[in-house]
């Protein structure tokens, strides 16, 4: 009853603009979470409406135009919504807001393609995807 209380309160409140997780002792509750299915072509958009694919067995992107002819991606780089570059490095996914010049692992292995879905790698790199 405590948690339906402080979850009607937030939302009275307007804090719960945001995904936000609540804990009790064996009970969380996750607000504004997106509906995850995974991707039955396991590609996303990227910058100038190009496909995006990886190949998960040595972990390249390739890219295509018109989703039929792909292409492996030379540095296999690609931009999400905001600009940032995304590439994966020893196993793990990392972006750059400046250019390649820093790198930082991307939280959750997320990010927002062109076309405004979501995209998430799992563990296995299968892709995920959410509309808002």
């Amino acid at each position: 009853m405590k948690i339906v209380m402080l979850v009607v309160a937030m939302l009275s409140l307007g804090l719960a603009t945001q995904a936000k997780t609540i804990s009790t002792e064996n009970t969380a509750v996750v607000l504004n979470d997106p509906k995850w299915e995974k991707s039955k072509e396991g590609t996303w958009m990227g910058a100038e409406k190009h496909w995006y694919k990886l190949n998960s067995k040595d972990a390249t992107i390739w890219w295509s135009m018109d989703g039929k002819k792909w292409e492996a991606v030379k540095d296999g780089m690609w931009q999400d919504k905001d600009g940032k570059w995304l590439k994966i490095v020893d196993k793990d996914l990392k972006w750059s807001a400046d250019g390649g010049k820093t790198w930082a692992q991307v939280p959750e292995w997320k990010w927002e393609g062109h076309d405004g879905v979501w995209n998430k790698f799992d563990k296995d790199w299968s892709l995920w995807t959410a509309k808002k």
